[in-house]
């Protein structure tokens, strides 16, 4: 009888909060080992974590271990004592240098509403209500990569700044057909954003994504501006599926849609490669403020495990019963950032157990 292939985690916990809200995934993973799924996990260092430990912000090992693992759980990097470090020192250069080891081109950042969460969204409920969309980001180009950029003095004395944005038209193919397949698993919607009438950057943009299109005959395709997609999302959310948009643009959108869903804290993402292996990681950022008081939401990362199991492992009962469970437990168990009665206001930990426990009785149900 052949044993089903154990699918191995690389847990980054990082800094800040990281280690609290990963240590509620851990209880998850440990879950669904019991219950037979081939799943095993080790631990490595990135970010402030790593420079402490090991002088450098993402060690060789840790990167080694991320290539032969098949997914990537990461918690958060950061932390202000380390802002005073050179820059290539400091914690966000690890989780930039693990990208780029990885070849993670596509981000997937997923605004979805809980029910229960509804009166606690930023804008009206009738709004956001059942919000579900998908914003995909391209991770790897335009102006935050582009060459030239630099500080310089002119002639006259004044400092001026220049950065460089700059697509080839690889690059947005390939985050294009990325985008339309995620639209053919969802309900065949896909809006690509850009501003074409003033950079010829976004009319290279707006063209290839108009050539692919009838290779995709199953999906809608439209444009907007980067300015009315950023006033649409405000003005009526409901109306997009999937989103899909340059470095910059997609970067400033997905905050924006975060505000939707009642609090960052509830936000997972997803990184990608060409071969389906991601770095999953919450939003919210490593929270130094609270590290350590059991206020942390580990929701965020909870649901980045669902998207690890979903896309990078195939498992996708398994990261739909995880998302039911989150469903069920924010109807009576908060954690400080999206409290409300009835529902009691619990600790990190407290809010992971929930989880845990809601998981075991839909397994045991089928």
């Amino acid at each position: 009888m052949n044993m089903p292939e154990t699918h191995s985690i690389l847990l980054l916990p990082g800094d800040g909060i990281g280690p609290e809200v990963v240590r509620e995934a851990i209880k998850l993973i440990e879950c669904m080992q019991r219950a037979g799924l081939a799943l095993d996990y080790c631990q490595g260092l990135i970010g402030g974590a790593a420079y402490d430990a090991c002088g450098t912000p993402i060690p060789e090992q840790t990167i080694d271990t991320a290539r032969r693992s098949a997914a990537v759980l990461l918690g958060a990097v950061g932390a202000p004592r380390y802002e005073q470090l050179p820059r290539e020192l400091r914690p966000e250069r690890g989780l930039l240098a693990i990208r780029k080891a990885l070849g993670l081109f596509a981000n997937l950042r997923p605004a979805l509403l809980f029910n229960a969460l509804a009166e606690s969204a930023s804008l009206k409920p009738q709004l956001v209500a059942n919000l579900d969309l998908l914003i995909i980001r391209e991770l790897t180009g335009g102006i935050y990569f582009g060459e030239p950029r630099g500080l310089r003095t002119r002639e006259d004395g004044q400092r001026e700044a220049f950065n460089t944005m700059v697509y080839s038209e690889h690059e947005i193919e390939r985050i294009g057909h990325f985008a339309y397949q995620a639209a053919q698993k969802r309900h065949g919607r896909l809006c690509s954003v850009d501003k074409a009438n003033v950079l010829e950057v976004s009319e290279l943009w707006r063209q290839v994504m108009s050539d692919l299109a009838p290779s995709y005959p199953d999906v809608e395709l439209s444009h907007l501006y980067v300015d009315n997609a950023a006033m649409q999302l405000v003005q009526a959310p409901k109306q997009f599926d999937v989103i899909v948009t340059s470095n910059l643009f997609g970067d400033i959108l997905s905050d924006l849609a975060a505000m939707l869903t009642g609090s960052i804290g509830m936000l997972p993402s997803a990184s990608l490669n060409e071969s389906g292996k991601g770095l999953y990681e919450p939003v919210h950022g490593s929270a130094p403020d609270i590290a350590g008081q059991g206020r942390a939401n580990p929701l965020a990362t909870i649901l980045s495990l669902a998207m690890l199991l979903r896309y990078s492992l195939n498992l996708e009962t398994a990261a739909a019963r995880i998302e039911q469970a989150v469903a069920q437990v924010l109807e009576t168990h908060r954690t400080p950032d999206i409290a409300a009665p009835p529902a009691a206001t619990v600790t990190t930990s407290e809010l992971g157990d929930a989880v845990v426990a809601c998981y075991q009785c839909l397994a045991a149900k089928g």
